[in-house]
């Protein structure tokens, strides 16, 4: 295990030890990379090539690349195919009885009435397996179907009269559920071209790309005074950014809507918190998972 700072070298250094092509995988929602060399049992348990594995790592962390933990795990694999294996990790994910939210290799058909969002892994942060994703995701059902409800029909007539923005869209899987589940109008930015592009691509393979807008464009260049604003904005976005930009992501939530706050540590939501109340706002939801802390946040009402 290292960083995508070192991923390079790491590979380059186990390819070049073991004689066999590295492969390796960032997961950006952990910011963790692996690299990864299958070979034969004997080579690849050998005290040699492990002394040789740690000595490179040294050697590179001394040319001033962060390695991060630098983890070494091996293990016994089957023969089988590599390309598809790993795809029985990644299981469809029920939002309430609303949503179902699925990679495109797997059949499974939804329930009645229940929406369906097609997602495969890919380079962009969101497949709904995240703590943080999932909590936007329940609170976009919550939001049309009310805490607990499970029949789609009723959440589009609720759904029409509310409008979504979702600021650090990635995959765009949020922007796409809402617009599934029948928010009007949906907006979506991300700072990243290629998170863009590849939300884009996300909604036409989910059909609609015509019910949503996704543009590149800047948190901290929100406006202040917004001529538009949303019953629900999600900011699934790092701690400092949503308190640095925080007056800026406010200014584009209606008075009487939610704001959904995620990506944030356990051990940092508090500050967050502080901040956006400063502002006038008060907690109505959090969820802790893992080390990971959302919540959920509203005007007083008058």
């Amino acid at each position: 295990m290292t960083t995508l700072e070192a991923e390079d070298a790491v590979a380059e250094l186990m390819g070049t030890i073991l004689g066999q092509s590295a492969s390796s995988h960032f997961n950006v929602e952990t910011r963790v990379s692996v690299v990864s060399v299958y070979g034969p049992q004997k080579m690849i348990l050998s005290r040699r090539v492990r002394e040789q594995v740690s000595a490179g790592l040294k050697k590179i962390t001394s040319c001033g690349l962060n390695i991060g933990s630098g983890k070494i795990k091996t293990s016994k694999v089957r023969r089988e195919d590599w390309a598809e294996s790993w795809k029985r990790h990644f299981k469809p994910i029920e939002i309430g009885g609303a949503l179902l939210i699925k990679p495109s290799w797997i059949k499974r058909p939804p329930r009645k009435n229940q929406a369906v969002v097609i997602l495969d892994p890919g380079l962009s942060f969101g497949t709904g397996q995240h703590a943080t994703t999932s909590f936007c995701l329940h609170q976009i059902v919550a939001a049309v179907c009310g805490v607990g409800a499970a029949r789609q029909k009723s959440s589009h007539r609720l759904a029409a009269t509310k409008s979504f923005l979702d600021i650090g869209t990635g995959s765009g899987i949020l922007a796409i559920a809402a617009a599934k589940l029948g928010y009007k109008p949906v907006r979506a930015f991300d700072f990243d071209p290629e998170a863009v592009r590849i939300a884009r691509a996300n909604a036409r393979v989910n059909r609609v790309a015509g019910k949503l807008k996704i543009t590149r464009n800047d948190a901290a260049k929100l406006p202040l005074r917004a001529a538009r604003q949303y019953d629900l904005v999600c900011a699934n976005l790092i701690s400092n950014l949503l308190i640095t930009e925080r007056r800026r992501i406010v200014a584009q939530l209606n008075r009487s809507g939610t704001l959904v706050l995620a990506g944030i540590l356990k051990s940092e939501f508090a500050q967050v918190q502080t901040a956006f109340e400063d502002l006038g706002l008060k907690l109505a939801a959090a969820k802790n998972e893992k080390e990971w802390r959302s919540g959920s946040f509203c005007f007083p009402a008058k």
